[in-house]
């Protein structure tokens, strides 16, 4: 197997532990392992759960982790693959440095708009959305050759997707 390199996970400065806590999980890690992913490197946030000294160590695969950084593009730009909340900054950020994309909508938010934006840069296949319950099974079934680079050369493509995100243009 060949291996990939790294995994960065970021919950932006929000608290999102159920993500840290999805990706910790033996089974998750286990799959990250089979994909050829020997690291995580995960922001927590403002989170409580920190993840235990041995954790990964099953799996063969090293983790380490910080509560918060205000720029994380040097981890988005070495990463393999990037597991991101849907925050639209981290989102977008992670998508014009052309890395493999997985969304991991917090479910908990009042507010959906985030579940939305992911949905549609889903449907045009820049990236994949799971939240923390399906994200071992999103891992097991992402095809990430299947991805369309995401072209941020393009403002009327990004005008356009939030316009109609926010309804100002029809579908």
């Amino acid at each position: 197997m060949k291996t990939k390199g790294m995994v960065f996970v970021t919950v932006g400065s929000t608290l999102f532990d159920a993500l840290v806590e999805a990706v910790c999980q033996p089974e998750c890690l286990a799959t990250l392992r089979k994909l050829g992913y020997t690291s995580l490197m995960i922001q927590l946030g403002k989170g409580n759960f920190i993840p235990g000294k041995s954790v990964g160590e099953a799996e063969n695969i090293d983790i380490e982790y910080f509560t918060y950084k205000p720029n994380v593009a040097e981890y988005i730009n070495s990463a393999a693959l990037v597991i991101s909340h849907a925050g639209s900054g981290s989102v977008f950020e992670t998508l014009r440095a052309q890395r493999p994309l997985v969304v991991v909508v917090n479910t908990l938010l009042m507010d959906n708009h985030q579940s939305e934006l992911a949905d549609e840069l889903a449907e045009r296949k820049f990236l994949y959305t799971a939240s923390p319950e399906t994200l071992v099974d999103t891992l097991r079934t992402m095809r990430l050759d299947t991805l369309v680079p995401y072209q941020s050369t393009e403002p009327s493509a990004l005008a356009g997707t939030l316009d109609q995100f926010l309804g100002f243009s029809p579908a």
